[in-house]
């Protein structure tokens, strides 16, 4: 199959790997992937902020760049579910009868990459090896949302050598939400408290999740703590092969 490959603007401009982690994994199961170029902002911040006029533009670029796609892979459930639940109420308020069909024809072919895994190429086991400890967070777009349900968990228990710790209240909200965690810091600081306890309390070495943005706040807490875990996305560790695992254990 040609995938192509949709990046999220803070994966593109904060976390590049994830991008290329994801191309590492569809290319080692056989599968083409393209990244135009000409891609943006799906226009999320934009449309949850309140300037949903200037979402506009940038629904129509997607559409532009992707109309002839056989499937579309995006490593960020937010911007899925953006997609799902706001793209066609922003063509149908553009009064754009073909912008409408577009939109209703792509967006079937628009997934989030584990559900893309998953439920269109039907594989749980992409061959990864990663021996470490390894916890999972359920971001609120990727349950809530998206209902990926345990697919995330079916490719992790899938990665050979992994140790997967459950999490209590595995679906409690870490307080990102976006800008939601700049203007209310305080509400925000008090639920990421809150989610830490719990993830601390796993002793993992890594925490994971769909969504980088969860794992830049979560990470970013551990690491004003000094704690002994780091964050992950999960198409990293599903990238994981024996020889970048010798590498992040020194070489043994």
């Amino acid at each position: 199959m040609r995938i192509s490959l949709f990046i999220a603007c803070y994966n593109d401009t904060l976390f590049p790997e994830i991008g290329i982690a994801v191309v590492r994994v569809l290319e080692r199961l056989g599968h083409t992937i393209d990244f135009p170029l000409e891609q943006t902002c799906c226009g999320q911040m934009h449309y949850n902020t309140g300037y949903q006029p200037e979402a506009l533009p940038l629904l129509r670029r997607f559409v532009e760049v992707f109309r002839d796609s056989e499937a579309v892979c995006v490593p960020s459930s937010s911007c899925v579910t953006m997609m799902r639940e706001h793209y066609e109420k922003i063509a149908l308020a553009s009064g754009d009868n073909t912008l409408q069909s577009e939109v209703a024809a792509l967006l079937p072919r628009v997934y989030e990459f584990t559900e893309l895994l998953v439920h269109r190429l039907g594989v749980e086991g992409v061959g990864a090896v990663y021996p470490h400890r390894v916890t999972y967070h359920s971001s609120c777009h990727s349950l809530r949302n998206l209902r990926l349900g345990d697919v995330p968990i079916r490719l992790l228990s899938n990665v050979r050598d992994i140790e997967l710790i459950p999490m209590e209240a595995a679906d409690l909200c870490c307080g990102f939400g976006g800008t939601f965690s700049i203007k209310n810091p305080d509400v925000s600081g008090a639920m990421l408290e809150e989610k830490l306890q719990y993830i601390q309390k796993t002793q993992a070495e890594v925490c994971t999740a769909c969504d980088s943005s969860c794992l830049m706040h979560i990470g970013g807490a551990l690491h004003r703590r000094r704690a002994k875990m780091r964050t992950e996305h999960i198409a990293t560790i599903l990238a994981s092969e024996v020889a970048s695992a010798a590498l992040r254990n020194g070489g043994r």
